[in-house]
């Protein structure tokens, strides 16, 4: 009977011991949803990206690794479903390190702040993703320093506009565009964007007495703000102040 008196303070120590370790384990793994759960705040957009642009975005996230990419575009079908692991170190009464996986889902129809689900790990190292292609560099000196300079009084020639952009030898990635207008020439250069950033592109214009390169501000070359057309080559909008 004493001996079973002495042991049962032993028994409630161990027990309580797997409770605090138990408890650990929950709050560490709840920590790992949060880090996923934050990735997919990360991803979250109505952008539309092809599945390896949002998994080389995955793979940027600090604390997380990504397994597996489902999907062709966010905007195909039911959108990129994104196998993440995260791993969260937790210390209570002891120190307690979790691996867990989860599937963050990103489409026009995921919601902000949404929990992503639960999965088996799957087998295999994290997947590793290319570095995005630069994009062309715009010929800001070369078109400047090729670009006809017409005197006062003279005439500005379009088609000897249009010989010197064939004549740079443009990345095929550069979409050109000259316009005629009053004696006046104007030159889009541009390279496509996202449609959510501010796009790349370059403006000229040749008048009797002028010819002018420049880049229009941040904030004009925007979506929807009509910096990047030949229109605003040939009349500027006037810079924000």
């Amino acid at each position: 009977m004493r001996r079973l008196l002495l042991l049962a303070p032993l028994l409630l120590f161990t027990a309580g011991c797997g409770v605090a370790q138990s408890y650990a384990e929950v709050e560490a793994t709840d920590a790992a949803r949060e880090v996923a759960r934050e990735a997919g705040e990360r991803l979250y957009g109505q952008r539309p990206r092809t599945a390896e642009e949002v998994g080389r975005s995955a793979s940027d996230i600090d604390g997380v690794e990504v397994l597996r990419v489902t999907g062709t575009s966010t905007h195909d079908g039911d959108g990129v479903d994104v196998v993440v692991r995260t791993s969260v170190g937790w210390r209570d009464l002891e120190e307690v390190a979790v691996r867990r996986c989860f599937i963050v889902r990103v489409s026009p129809k995921s919601e902000w702040g949404e929990d992503p689900r639960d999965v088996d790990c799957p087998d295999g190292r994290p997947l590793t993703f290319a570095p995005p292609p630069e994009p062309p560099r715009l010929p800001y000196e070369e078109l400047g320093a090729k670009l006809p300079r017409v005197p006062e009084g003279g005439r500005v020639d379009e088609a000897e506009v249009r010989r010197t952009l064939a004549a740079l030898d443009l990345d095929p990635a550069i979409r050109t565009e000259v316009k005629a207008d009053g004696g006046r020439v104007g030159v889009l250069l541009s390279v496509k964007g996202n449609g959510f950033d501010a796009q790349d592109c370059l403006l000229a214009r040749v008048v009797p007495g002028a010819t002018e390169v420049w880049v229009p501000s941040r904030i004009q070359r925007m979506p929807g703000e009509g910096g990047c057309t030949v229109g605003n080559a040939l009349d500027p909008i006037p810079s924000p102040h």
